[in-house]
């Protein structure tokens, strides 16, 4: 998510997204989210990360939708 410096933002990873997924828009920003939390929290030192909990999310759907 950051590389070369660059630092997205959920919208901007909704809107990359966009580029590959059609609907499913709650879907995108949920993972947007988790993607830029998931980031931000490996920028922490390592007694800061332990007191933030990560938080799980599993993707299910149709046969064919991954």
């Amino acid at each position: 998510m950051d590389t070369a410096g660059i630092r997205l933002t959920p919208k901007e990873i909704v809107s990359k997204l966009n580029e590959y997924i059609v609907g499913q828009n709650d879907a995108k920003r949920k993972v947007a989210i988790a993607l830029r939390n998931r980031y931000r929290r490996s920028l922490l030192d390592e007694e800061s990360k332990q007191e933030i909990h990560l938080k799980i999310f599993l993707m299910i759907g149709p046969t064919g939708v991954g």
